[in-house]
């Protein structure tokens, strides 16, 4: 966990309430304080509150970033409420949450910069992964940010990095994706697998997306050459088989999965949201990876890992014209709970931003 700097660690800051602003902002707080969802303990939306609060202080390897926008993600979900329980024991906070202000995905202005920050400069624009981003002031390591695609408004910025980077590795790393193979995305229309759908086109891969009937229309346009709506058809009907498999928080078994895999194919399981309060989906990925070196079917998992070096190669895609973040809309800071129950409805076309 980052500390915070020694008092005699200098930081360099600039005045947000200057003309660098391009538009008004609401009230921030008072120079030692901000706006911020804060939680207190687990449970449901109820547990989060807009309250004045501390700005985040920052260690030597932070900077402190005037959040434009901030994104969110299903895992927003999982720290609200301490499910499943295994998360408790990994160090999220046993009893309550650890970092009581919630949100990662990040977009804005860096204010402050740490003594040993080499990378940014106060003024650069910048998107990637904060501690704490529901709120007008948020904390973020150094090498987890990257300057900001100057395509991109900062609400479309703050929706790419987590559910980008995840699709990106699940697909590069856990999945060894090649040009020209066959890829089955499981989930496609969500926030991961509207970036994974870009992302496997880009690399030169054949997709078929799986969503629902109202969102067949956004996955074809996102690139996939066929779609399956999962309402109406079985993908695992043996109709057609797979190269690699993504299966982003679904709930199939691992043997109704490989029925549909190429006899040396690959599958990614990326997340899930079944298996009971205390593993969640994370029981199925770990018997999948059990199971892997028993057959000729490679069964893996996606754990994401947080770095600005993956911030880069989506910069590019998106510069080039291949990732669009899917943006459906922008929440106020005060409707964050509003927000979070539209995601757990199922219903959200691609991502959803969240704007102090």
């Amino acid at each position: 966990m980052p500390t915070e700097p020694n008092q005699d660690q200098s930081t360099t800051t600039i005045d947000t309430t200057g003309t660098a602003e391009p538009s008004p902002a609401p009230p921030l707080g008072t120079s030692d304080t901000m706006r911020a969802i804060v939680q207190k303990r687990y449970g449901e939306t109820d547990v989060l509150h807009l309250e004045e609060t501390s700005r985040p202080k920052i260690a030597a390897d932070e900077v402190l970033v005037r959040v434009r926008a901030a994104g969110l993600d299903r895992g927003t979900w999982h720290t609200m409420t301490g499910r499943p329980y295994l998360m408790r024991i990994m160090g999220f906070g046993f009893r309550g949450p650890k970092n009581r202000v919630p949100g990662l995905d990040v977009a804005g202005t860096v204010v402050e910069v740490g003594v040993s920050v080499t990378r940014f400069a106060v003024g650069d624009q910048v998107f990637g992964i904060s501690r704490g981003s529901f709120a007008a002031y948020a904390a973020a390591r150094e090498d987890k940010l990257a300057l900001k695609p100057p395509s991109l408004t900062f609400e479309q910025a703050a929706v790419v990095p987590v559910s980008g980077i995840t699709a990106l590795q699940a697909l590069r790393d856990a999945g060894r994706l090649q040009p020209g193979q066959r890829v089955l995305i499981i989930g496609a229309s969500g926030g991961v697998g509207s970036y994974a759908v870009q992302i496997a086109a880009a690399l030169g891969a054949h997709v078929t997306g799986v969503a629902s009937t109202a969102k067949l229309d956004l996955v074809r346009s996102l690139g996939a050459k066929h779609v399956i709506d999962y309402t109406r058809e079985d993908f695992a009907d043996g109709a057609a088989h797979y190269d690699l498999i993504l299966d982003i928080a679904g709930n199939s078994t691992i043997a109704r999965l490989r029925r549909v895999l190429t006899p040396r194919g690959t599958l990614v399981i990326v997340g899930g949201e079944n298996g009971g309060p205390v593993t969640g989906g994370i029981g199925r990925q770990l018997r999948a990876i059990a199971l892997s070196p028993f057959l000729r079917h490679r069964l893996t998992m996606q754990t994401t890992k947080e770095r600005a070096s993956d911030l880069e190669p989506l910069t590019n895609l998106v510069e080039t014209g291949r990732i669009v973040p899917t943006l459906e809309r922008a929440y106020p800071l005060e409707e964050v709970p509003q927000a979070i129950r539209h995601l757990q409805a199922g219903t959200v076309r691609g991502k959803i931003a969240i704007v102090p």
